[in-house]
């Protein structure tokens, strides 16, 4: 009994500490499993960091090194020096000059009131504008704030030292002759690529090839080393020009003092070599300064002297001469009636400008700018004779010159053509001529008969120049120029002491949308120095001068002014039997 007893208290018992234990079981295991689960996990990515960590360092040591130089090694672009322009003697007209940009990683700069104020401060730049460009280009790394500035003003900048602000070298151009010579130079854009004028023409010669080198940086991305070069940087050729600095600016200066005294709406200045097609000078009013671009007013930028075409008038006269001493049927002492100083062409009036000439010879004609005169010889020649003499100096076509936008001229071509278009065209109306295009016309006569190309680089041997008018004829009309500056001819005001000029006067309405204007003139003078032996072309061309527009009175003295001073500053000797 006892036994049973004892049996069944043990086994209630076991009973007991088995559930005890299968409570427990259930229990404990749970948090342990866990606790095993994380703590096997966690010893699974050690080892494998360890096994990692030991088969980089020890067998893939390239991997690390590679991952490493890749966040600090860095290829950067070495500036390019811009090459130079200079002036026939050598002088400079374009340098680049080495400056700063600064610009700034959004990311990593902190837009705090200080550092935005003391940025602002040194750039000039509103503080609220800096924190627009920040806040507008937050997921960019890299923003100028501002190009081109001084090295003083960089060195500024640098002092800061302001997270995610950065200096980056470059070069800035420089014109020394600054409005002087803006026109024929031209400018380059903030990129250092050429934009206006011979910069723009010869970009491709003048730029460089920037080069690269290999660097380190730290994690504000300054420099700390340069390890090696990749490619040298190869700097632009230099361009030497035609251009003659000395000439430059007195035709400059003397054609501003024009502009400014007979408040004229623009001028144009070309001075030329007949003999090897050289520009020695070009100059226009209003001009710009290059070194301070403020606005884009083309109406500044743009090269007058090649772009802009205007009806040359009386100038025109020195051609129709020659082409009727080219026919045979004239001579400089052939006698022309003029009276009364008007004649009718068909439903028109072709008049002269004062009183009635009457009879006068060729030469007189050209001295006295008589419109009848002219217009007669030309009405007595076939069109094609005058027409082919205009082509063959360079009317109605480009110079070559090269230089951008160049105008082309215009010059009528007809199948027939009515008598009057053929009169007005003989003093200069019906035609639109450039004054470079006009300048290099009257060099084929002062190089008796030769027209060489027109060139604004300067030229080491001489040109190869065509024959397109009679040596004979041009020598011939060569004289009869002359006597335009004499006593009784209209450009006594050009005449120059000591030399022969040669020249003509000219007058011209300009033409509007419902035809000419009444008040609005264009005065020009073209004259060749000395008669002797020709050296320098000079052409002045001033639009719409008030009060006084005549060009014998606004032109003539200006080419005066800027033939002497050329003809000193090349030492050309006088005329041994000067009539001045």
């Amino acid at each position: 009994m006892k036994s049973d007893y004892q049996r069944l208290k043990s086994q209630a018992s076991s009973h007991h500490s088995y559930s005890y234990y299968r409570k427990n079981q259930q229990e404990i295991p749970f948090y342990k499993k866990r606790y095993f689960s994380v703590f096997i996990i966690l010893l699974v990515l050690v080892i494998a960091l360890i096994a990692r960590m030991v088969y980089l360092t020890v067998d893939d040591q390239r991997f690390l090194l590679g991952q490493g130089n890749a966040r600090s090694l860095r290829i950067v672009n070495i500036p390019a020096y811009r090459g130079m322009i200079l002036d026939r003697n050598s002088d400079p007209l374009a340098v680049s000059t080495p400056v700063d940009s600064v610009w700034v990683n959004p990311q990593d700069f902190p837009d705090t009131i200080d550092n935005l104020q003391q940025l602002g401060h040194l750039l000039s730049i509103s503080p609220n504008v800096i924190q627009r460009i920040i806040n507008h280009n937050a997921k960019r790394e890299f923003m100028y704030l501002k190009r081109e500035v001084n090295p003083a003003l960089a060195k500024q900048v640098q002092a800061l030292a302001i997270p995610g602000v950065y200096l980056e070298q470059a070069y800035q151009r420089f014109y020394p002759m600054g409005e002087a010579a803006a026109h024929v130079i031209g400018f380059t854009n903030i990129d250092g690529l050429g934009e206006e004028g011979l910069e723009l023409a010869y970009n491709n010669w003048l730029t460089g090839a920037p080069g690269q080198e290999r660097v380190v940086k730290d994690r504000y991305k300054h420099i700390v080393a340069i390890l090696s070069k990749v490619r040298d940087a190869k700097p632009g050729n230099d361009l030497t020009l035609s251009i003659d600095s000395r000439i430059q600016f007195l035709a400059y200066r003397v054609l501003k003092a024009t502009v400014e005294k007979f408040h004229a709406e623009s001028g144009s200045v070309v001075v030329l070599n007949p003999k090897t097609g050289e520009i020695l000078a070009m100059v226009n009013q209003p001009s710009y300064n290059p070194n301070q671009q403020l606005d884009r007013d083309y109406g500044q930028y743009r090269n007058r002297a090649v772009t802009d075409m205007f009806e040359p008038g009386s100038t025109m006269k020195a051609f129709s001469v020659t082409s009727a001493i080219d026919s045979g049927k004239y001579k400089p002492t052939t006698l022309v009636n003029t009276s009364p100083g008007w004649f009718k062409v068909g439903r028109n009036v072709v008049r002269d400008e004062t009183l009635n000439h009457g009879m006068i010879d060729v030469t007189q004609i050209l001295q006295k700018s008589s419109n009848v005169g002219v217009a007669k010889m030309t009405l007595s020649l076939a069109p094609e004779h005058f027409i082919d003499l205009l082509q063959r100096v360079g009317f109605g076509e480009r110079t070559m010159s090269g230089f951008p936008g160049e105008s082309t001229g215009i010059l009528p071509i007809h199948v027939t053509w009515r008598p009057f278009e053929l009169a007005t065209l003989a003093f200069g109306y019906g035609i639109s001529v450039t004054p470079l295009q006009l300048a290099h016309a009257y060099g084929v006569i002062a190089d008796h008969g030769l027209k060489c190309p027109v060139s604004f680089i300067k030229q080491d041997n001489q040109p190869s120049c065509k024959r397109v008018m009679k040596e004979k004829d041009a020598n011939e009309i060569l004289t009869m120029l002359q006597s335009v500056l004499g006593a009784e001819g209209t450009g006594f005001r050009a005449n120059i002491s000591g030399y022969n000029v040669a020249g003509k006067t000219g007058t011209a309405k300009i033409a509007g949308p419902n035809g000419y204007y009444k008040d609005r003139h264009v005065g020009s003078f073209v004259g060749i120095a000395p008669v002797s032996d020709p050296q320098l072309v000079v052409a002045v061309v001033v639009r719409d001068p008030k009060h006084y527009y005549y060009g014998a009175v606004v032109a003539a003295p200006a080419f005066q002014a800027i033939m002497s001073g050329a003809l000193r500053i090349l030492n050309i000797p006088p005329d041994k039997s000067s009539k001045a």
